[in-house]
């Protein structure tokens, strides 16, 4: 889901309410990898533009499609609460958690990069015939507005039965309740057309066998 100006700005005013209720700031915080593989209309704000107490973390190893560089960066408001002792325990924590340091190489390159991204149209290529043919077949699933990820709804109430069923037909997916939301899997497209295609035969045989018991 792609958050538009009007949600962010709402859900500013919102949290600025209740930091003036509560008396203390209640931190936003954005971890937005995704940003730029955005498929229509024009870009979401960076949440610093519309709310003070907000620290904005991304990284570059999806739009750049290079898992595993973990190369990117963590932004803090300069006008958030107390953002001198934030950055102070950022850093701390960068120093302590060794292994999320960059090599140096890519400390430099990352500020060169901020303006690049990988061809978003094979993306939405890959995205429009799998949304084709989930709904053909018969998924309950939103069409994603970026990234690369559905999140269609089980045809069992147990996603963990139906990805089995999945597997079998070489399917591979990942159950939702890894991410708070069981009876719903997530599928990726970031993959070469041949293997979407090829996994299309097995996600229909799959679906049928659930609803045919």
């Amino acid at each position: 889901v792609v958050y538009t100006r009007q949600a962010m700005e709402e859900l500013a005013a919102l949290l600025k309410e209740q930091s003036q209720k509560r008396g203390k700031p209640i931190y936003l915080i954005a971890d937005d990898p995704y940003k730029k593989i955005l498929f229509e209309g024009e870009p979401t704000p960076n949440p610093i533009e519309v709310y003070e107490d907000s620290l904005y973390i991304t990284s570059h190893s999806k739009d750049l499609a290079v898992p595993g560089e973990r190369i990117g960066y963590v932004a803090v408001h300069p006008d958030c609460a107390d953002s001198a002792n934030v950055v102070a325990g950022l850093i701390f924590c960068n120093r302590v958690l060794g292994f999320v340091n960059a090599p140096a190489l890519f400390q430099r390159v990352v500020k060169e990069v901020q303006h690049v991204t990988v061809d978003v149209d094979a993306y939405r290529r890959r995205r429009d015939l799998l949304y084709s043919e989930l709904t053909r077949i018969g998924y309950d699933v939103v069409k994603p507005g970026g990234a690369f990820y559905f999140f269609p709804k089980s045809p069992l109430e147990d996603e963990m039965q139906f990805i089995e069923i999945l597997t079998a037909k070489k399917v591979l997916v990942v159950p939702g309740r890894g991410f708070g939301a069981p009876g719903y899997f997530r599928l990726s497209y970031c993959f070469p057309d041949a293997v979407i295609e090829g996994a299309l035969p097995g996600l229909e045989a799959a679906f049928r066998e659930a609803r045919n018991g």
